[in-house]
């Protein structure tokens, strides 16, 4: 797992600012808000491949997974699967309900939308969503 701290140590820091992921240049970075509203380098984005994601350890020690989806948009939602509390969304399975990309829990196959973090098969559940860019 990339560590915030160490990709950051790694980048440049971005001077622009890109608010549609999908039109982003293959050598940019992203990044995540976090708690205090500041945001923070978390990979690059040629690092992401089309269908997967990848596990990043946030400043405040809270694991997030990034998904490239196949449209090309890049979204970024808690790692911690709420039913097993294994931290293995990152590696689940990406998909599309009704056009909105969800991620199927490695574990047991609860699907998480990747637009609001809420768990498709039982609505009492949900996963963080972080706002993300890339510069």
């Amino acid at each position: 797992m990339t560590t915030a701290t160490q990709l950051a140590a790694q980048s440049a820091a971005p001077q622009s600012r890109n608010d549609d992921p999908a039109a982003a240049p293959e050598g940019g970075v992203v990044q995540v808000e976090y708690a205090d509203g500041g945001w923070v380098t978390v990979c690059r984005r040629s690092d992401l491949l089309p269908g997967r994601g990848v596990a990043v350890l946030l400043p405040e020690g809270r694991q997030a997974a990034v998904f490239l989806t196949r449209a090309g948009e890049i979204h970024v939602i808690g790692n911690r699967d709420p039913f097993t509390g294994a931290y293995v969304l990152s590696r689940g399975l990406l998909g599309s309900a009704g056009g909105a990309p969800f991620v199927a829990s490695p574990l047991l196959k609860q699907r998480f939308s990747l637009t609001d973090g809420r768990c498709l098969d039982d609505p009492e559940q949900s996963v963080p969503v972080h706002p993300c860019r890339v510069v």
